[in-house]
C-alpha cells in the first residue's frame, strides 16, 4: 500500500506553496510528527500557516474498539493560520505536534466540533490554551486515497481562550462560531481579546 505522507505533503504544497521551515517531534511510542510552516503574503498582511504531517499515517480508531483497524478509519492533518509578526507563534510547533499525536497516544478521534486542549499557552504569552477543530475543505481539499482507505481531511484549528472553551462546552461549537462571526472576531489575530459571552 502506498505511503500516505508523500501524497499529503504534495497536497499541502499544491494548496499553500512550498514550506519555508519544518520541524519534527517524536514522542515515545509514536510515529514522528512534522510541522510545516508556510508563509502567505496576502492583501491583508502576512499570514503564517502551520500544518502537521504525520497524523494521517495511521487511521484514527474508536477508543472503545477492542482492536485498532490498521487500514479503515478517518485520517486527518491539522492546520493553524495566524497573522505573522505579531507574536512568537513559531513556538506553537511542539503543542501542534502534541495535538497531532493525540490519536496515537490517547486513542482519540479528532473531528470537526471537537476541542483540543494543550494545558498551556499555544505560544509564549498567548491567551489561548486550546483550539476548536473547524470543518475541513476551505483551505486544503480532502485528499482521496485508494480504497479501502478513508480520505485525508485537513482540519483548521481555531484558537480559543479558556472562557471561550468553557462556554463552548455548554453551548456547543456552532454557537461559539456564530458568536465569533457576529462580533467580527479576527480568529487569526494571535493576541486577540476573548469574544463577549454575556
Amino acid at each position: 500500500m502506498a505511503d500516505v505522507l508523500p501524497l499529503v505533503e504534495a497536497r499541502l504544497c499544491s494548496a499553500l506553496g512550498e514550506p519555508n521551515a519544518r520541524a519534527a517531534v517524536t514522542f515515545l511510542g509514536t510515529e514522528r510528527i512534522e510541522v510545516l510552516r508556510f508563509q502567505d503574503t496576502g492583501p491583508e498582511g502576512p499570514v503564517v500557516r502551520y500544518a502537521t504531517l504525520g497524523m494521517s499515517a495511521q487511521p484514527m480508531s474508536d477508543p472503545t474498539a477492542m482492536l485498532a483497524d490498521p487500514v479503515a478509519g478517518p485520517r486527518a492533518e491539522l492546520i493553524l493560520s495566524v497573522r505573522g509578526g505579531l507574536a512568537e507563534t513559531d513556538k506553537v510547533l511542539r503543542p501542534l505536534a502534541v495535538l497531532a499525536a493525540s490519536p496515537q497516544v490517547e486513542g482519540v478521534v479528532v473531528a470537526p466540533g471537537a476541542s483540543l486542549d494543550v494545558g498551556e499557552p499555544l505560544w509564549p504569552s498567548a491567551p489561548f490554551t486550546s483550539v476548536l477543530v473547524a470543518e475541513p475543505g476551505g483551505l486544503v481539499e480532502d485528499l482521496e486515497l485508494d480504497e479501502p482507505l478513508d480520505p485525508v481531511r485537513f482540519l483548521p484549528l481555531l484558537p480559543m481562550t479558556p472562557n471561550e472553551a468553557a462556554w463552548k462546552r455548554v453551548h456547543g461549537a456552532e454557537a461559539l462560531q456564530e458568536r465569533w462571526l457576529a462580533n467580527g472576531t479576527d480568529l487569526r489575530d494571535p493576541s486577540r481579546r476573548p469574544v463577549p459571552l454575556d
